[in-house]
């Protein structure tokens, strides 16, 4: 039983995705609903089930909003892979924290940029005044949204029909 489900909470907004044994826990639990079915066939010994492509919970599950995860990857692609002290694009970027952590700085996404390396260099273990260097904009921590969570999901043609519940439209 290989497959992924669209997990729907009761307002149709996207929660999230689940294999498909958690997918039949909750639907033979009754904690949940098919929405739209997948192409695939599920056999047991005596029976046969079509597989669900989406599911929706039968109550209301209140989360906190999904945060995007601190990698390398994601501070680049913030900053549009341009050095925050000169504003070059580049694809040889080095990360630099604004407060050195040897002087009390966080590895947070505050404190992260992209920066080329002559630029990392020049500022070295100082602080923006020191070094006499700004920042061409300020960083901050971006907004996780439906299509940076899902659409990855989106590669399988098995999954086709979430776009409708992802608001993604059909290409």
């Amino acid at each position: 039983m290989d497959g992924v489900v669209l997990v729907l909470n009761q307002n149709y907004e996207p929660l999230n995705v689940c294999d498909l044994p958690r997918a039949f826990r909750l639907l033979f639990g009754e904690k949940a609903e098919v929405v739209e079915y997948d192409h695939q066939m599920i056999r047991t010994p005596r029976t046969e089930f079509r597989a669900p492509s989406v599911i929706r919970i039968q109550h209301q599950v209140r989360r906190p909003r999904p945060r995007v995860k601190l990698t390398r990857r994601e501070i680049f692609a913030r900053d549009d892979h341009r050095c925050q002290y000169c504003g070059r694009q580049s694809n040889d970027l080095t990360l630099d924290h604004i407060v050195p952590r040897h002087r009390g700085g966080g590895h947070t996404w505050e404190n992260l940029v992209a920066a080329c390396k002559s630029c990392n260099h020049r500022k070295g273990g100082k602080l923006l005044e020191e070094a006499r260097i700004r920042l061409v904009r300020p960083p901050f921590e971006p907004r996780s949204d439906v299509y940076s969570l899902f659409t990855p999901y989106l590669i399988d043609a098995r999954n086709e029909a979430w776009r409708d519940y992802l608001f993604l439209g059909r290409n």
